[in-house]
Formats: C-alpha cells, structure tokens, sequence
C-alpha cells in the first residue's frame, strides 16, 4: 500500500482500510492508496499548522525559488507522471502531459506572483485544505495550492479517490519545499469531509477550495452563418476532451434550426473519424470514463433523453473497442433535444454533444444567458452580429466578453 506524505516524510497511514487503483481501459490493478481517518487527517493539518509561522514570515525570494523549484522538478519527471496519470485516469497521452505541463506552470507563474504578496493583507492566516477532481486531477490541486503556498500559506491535499496515484508521484516535487508545507494523504469522500472540518478548527481564518465545477453545464452557440468546419472542430474537441469528463466543456450545443440539420450531420462525420481506445497509444483520440459506475449513469442518461424525445444519431452504449474490457463510451449525438429536457436538465460526464435548435440567434442567446454558464462560446461570421450580443450579454450578466476571432472578415 501506498505511503502519505505527512510533515516532509512519506509515512505509514495509520488506516489500515485500502482502496484498489485499476487501469480503466485494461481493469489491470496499478496499486493500492490507505482510506486515511481521522487520526491521518489530524497528522497532516497538525504539520501543516506548525509549518505555518516559519512559512509565513520567510521571505519572498525563499518562496519564490522554492516554488520555482517544484515546477522544475514537476517537469524533470513529466513523462514519468503522465503515464500515471494516462493509466489511471483513461486519458489519451498527449492529454496527459498537457496536464503536467500545466500544473508546472502553475507553481512557475506563482513563483513569480510571490514577489508582490507581501503585505498582511495578502498573507495566508491557516492551513488550506486542497480536493482534487478526477477529471484534471494534477491542474486543480495546483491551481489551489501554488498560490497558497506564494501567499506564505500551507496545505494539506487530497487527491481524488478515482485515481490519485499520479497526485502521490508529482508530490516527489515537494521536496523543494519546507517540511510540512504540503502535505499529501488520500481517501474518499469520507476522508475529504473529515479533512474539511479539521482545517476550519483551526486558529485564524483558514479556508477550504475545492473543485467547484460539479454540476456545471457549459453552453456554445452556432449561428446560421458560422464557418461550419470551424464550429464543428471547436465544439467537438471541447466536448469529448477526455472523453468528455470535463466540467468545463459544453454541454449543451444551440445551433440554429436552419443548419442544425447539416451541423449534425457533419459533426457526425468529424466524430465518426475519432479513434477509440487504448489511450497509451499515440493515435487514440478518446479513452475510456473514469468507472463502470460512470459509464452506467452515461448510458441511463442518454436512454432517458431518448425517451423524453431526442434523437439518437450516433452511439448511445457502452461497448469494448479492440476487445477492451475497460469502461468505454461510444462516442454519441443527441439530436433535436428539446429546451428543458431530460437531456439538458443534468451535466452527461462522457462524450455526448446535446444540440439544442432554436428558433434564431435572440433564442440561441437568451437559453445560453439563461443557463448561467461560466463560460460560454458563440461562432458566428457577422462581426456586428458578434459586437451586439457581445453587448448585451455584459448588460445582463455583468461580465466582459472576450473575443478570438478565428479570421479576418
């Protein structure tokens, strides 16, 4: 079994409960991580805590090398952790080292912040609890801790119970850091309650962050006068990245009804080229979901929005390509869903693309202001068309768009 790092060192858990670690695409067993309790919980936050006023105090430079430090590191053993993570977690490799490439940044560029986080004001007053997601294990945890830690702040991490082991291998990289400044210990929901309470029990004003994208449902729009192949190839690599288990991707597609028809129709042939399976090698574009139980629920919810009126283009089951027994998804168009059905009421966490058609643009921005996305893209061709919405959707939602024009028209 797996050790936890606690105070600087890689320890025993005192919990003697494991949880297995399988290869979703081959069910090959990789480990076994301790279900940390309560007294496991407590080690951690208590060496957090002590570590805390050195921390806080050292200076700026100390703190900027020393993060500086662990993103090198993070990067010295990068191929060696995205394989991890591809075994663990299902996906395709490159999307991996995307994954460690970025949470190198993140340490690298919080580096650099740590010059200008002086004052009291800026100043971390407890131990941060940090809860990895197993869509984006690595990214999330360091989105929470580098700033922290440039802050003068402490953590203790849970990775996410579905595949931590590549979280436990980039903790190596920590070693740059002062003993008890990070510290590491895994379990499932259970232990991340425990670790929530014990963080919030100390003196000052101590925060928890953890994922906050479950239950979003992005959304994109596709005008009548879009360029095709580029809305296409936008909207389906941004919705079957990792197989479609990203929070942030759209999940719910409002085309107008005057190309909704040829817009399914060649985002059918766009998917219908994408290679499924085995994500250790190089040319598979989608790899399996993270569990059974995933693929289950993908499936129960395609079924439902079938029943309560969608379309079934293409996919829908779950099934085994090349002869894998791991937990894989077809690749699947839901056409003709209805505004508040079953298939737009829920978030799908597999790669399902729900087009939505509507009646006109107005509609199209309306339903997507409606849904209170965190983000949200539109393709269109008519700048001015663009300007005007661009417009009115920062007079209702109070937020500036950006713009990424593709071409100059």
């Amino acid at each position: 079994m797996r050790e936890v790092l606690i105070d600087g060192a890689w320890v025993d858990a005192c919990a003697t409960a494991a949880r297995e670690i399988h290869n979703p695409a081959t069910l090959a067993p990789l480990g076994a991580v301790p279900e940390c309790g309560a007294a496991d919980v407590a080690r951690a936050v208590a060496a957090a805590r002590a570590a805390l006023p050195r921390w806080r105090e050292a200076p700026e430079t100390e703190r900027a090398q020393r993060l500086a430090e662990v993103g090198a590191r993070i990067r010295a053993r990068g191929c060696d952790i995205a394989l991890l993570v591809t075994q663990e977690s299902g996906k395709p490799l490159c999307e991996s080292l995307d994954d460690v490439d970025a949470a190198a940044a993140c340490f690298e560029h919080h580096a650099e912040s740590a010059f200008g986080v002086g004052g009291a004001e800026r100043r971390v007053g407890g131990v941060v609890a940090a809860i990895g997601s197993f869509d984006s294990p690595l990214v999330r945890i360091a989105r929470t801790a580098a700033p922290v830690i440039a802050a003068g702040g402490t953590v203790v991490c849970k990775p996410p119970h579905e595949n931590p082991l590549s979280s436990l291998m980039l903790a190596d990289a920590y070693g740059a850091l002062p003993r008890g400044v990070v510290n590491v210990i895994t379990g499932g929901i259970d232990t991340g309650s425990v670790l929530l309470h014990e963080a919030a029990a100390g003196e000052g004003e101590p925060r928890a962050d953890a994922d906050s994208d479950a239950g979003a449902i992005e959304s994109v729009v596709v005008l009548a006068d879009a360029d095709l192949d580029l809305a296409v190839a936008g909207v389906a690599w941004s919705r079957l990245r990792n197989a479609g288990q990203n929070p942030a991707a759209p999940g719910r597609i409002y085309v107008e009804r005057a190309i909704a028809a040829a817009f399914a129709d060649r985002i059918h042939e766009y998917v219908g080229f994408l290679e499924v399976g085995d994500p250790m090698k190089p040319d598979t574009d989608l790899g399996p979901l993270i569990s059974h139980e995933a693929a289950r629920r993908v499936e129960g919810q395609v079924a439902y929005a079938v029943k309560d009126g969608a379309r079934l283009k293409l996919g829908g089951r779950t099934f085994r390509p090349w002869g894998l027994p791991g937990h894989f998804f077809q690749p699947t168009i839901l056409t003709d869903v209805r505004r508040a059905s079953a298939g737009t009421r829920e978030p799908i966490a597999g790669p399902v693309l729900v087009i939505i058609p509507v009646a006109d643009a107005a509609e199209a921005i309306g339903f997507a202001i409606d849904d209170e996305p965190r983000n949200a893209a539109i393709y269109t061709n008519d700048r001015q068309m663009a300007m005007r919405i661009g417009a009115h959707v920062e007079h209702v939602t109070r937020r500036k768009p950006q713009w990424f024009p593709y071409r100059d028209r």
